[in-house]
């Protein structure tokens, strides 16, 4: 579990990568600290769990007991949470510094509402969120167009049975290994991502040939009609196969490979950015 360190309002927030669960968990303590100043944030988050009863009745659930590195340079067991953890502490915190974070999530659930009664303001919110990270507006498009094809197949995987969640994985996996030689584990680490979605991190030409092999696969699903899961990831093989040759023949033309190791956005500590958003939430709130 390779450990990450990053900086807060030049407040150190250390952080772990569980690749288990392909999740940062992070210090429980040190987020506490520099979201309160506190000279003693242990002795503050006992004070917080005493105020919330139902925090404290799920700190076991919320926090788990990760390795970093300490104040001694030894390794020891630190309280982390993931991100989800994280923001249900931060409710809690009835600080200055906090706010951002709670604006933030009080936009983002808004937002979820509005997209429940308006689809389309998704696509919109998406395009925008693109541009802001600096993707051209060519990429964007065609991004939003590989989200459109994964759907298609993701919906023929339902109507043949297939489970969500782990299933579906492993079906992407097969698409996946077919077409680049690698699991998705595999690719992602060849560009070095953990927790940053895999298509976000893809060249124009490794994302035109990731939605052909969606794509075939969902043709070849509709025609062969597969009834198991055995069958399903026969024919995901077959739809990466196709998008497989694809590029090998493009690198043989072209002399250089398809698969790059260049990745689009850096990993950014989901403190930060939250932070970033969350302040672009409170001038929201005041313009």
């Amino acid at each position: 579990m390779p450990d990450k360190t990053a900086l807060f309002e030049n407040k150190k927030i250390r952080s772990v990568w569980v690749e288990a669960e392909e999740e940062w968990y992070f210090s429980v303590v040190d987020v506490v600290g520099a979201l309160t100043d506190s000279t003693d944030p242990k002795q503050y988050i006992k004070k917080m769990r005493s105020r919330d009863q139902e925090l404290n009745s799920n700190w076991g659930t919320i926090c788990t007991p990760l390795e970093m590195i300490a104040a001694d340079g030894k390794r020891r067991k630190i309280q982390s949470a993931n991100t989800e953890g994280l923001l249900r502490i931060i409710q809690s915190i009835p600080s200055p510094k906090a706010e951002p974070f709670k604006l933030w999530l009080a936009r983002v659930g808004a937002e979820r509402i509005e997209e429940t009664v308006d689809p389309e303001l998704a696509i919109d919110r998406a395009f925008e969120t693109y541009l802001k990270k600096g993707y051209t507006k060519e990429w964007i498009h065609q991004r939003l167009l590989s989200i459109r094809i994964h759907n298609d197949l993701t919906a023929e995987w339902e109507s043949r049975g297939v489970k969500k969640g782990v299933e579906y994985a492993m079906l992407t996996d097969e698409i996946t290994k077919a077409w680049t030689g690698m699991t998705t584990r595999q690719y992602k680490s060849y560009k070095g991502l953990k927790k940053e979605n895999l298509r976000d991190n893809m060249s124009d030409l490794e994302l035109v040939l990731n939605m052909l092999a969606e794509a075939t696969t969902t043709e070849i699903s509709k025609t062969v009609r597969p009834k198991t899961f055995e069958e399903n990831a026969g024919v995901a093989r077959q739809g990466g196969s196709v998008a497989g040759n694809a590029r090998k023949e493009i690198e043989a033309k072209s002399g250089r490979p398809v698969l790059t190791q260049k990745n689009a956005v850096d990993f950014a500590n989901v403190i930060e950015l939250m932070a970033e958003t969350g302040n672009d939430a409170k001038e929201d709130e005041t313009e």
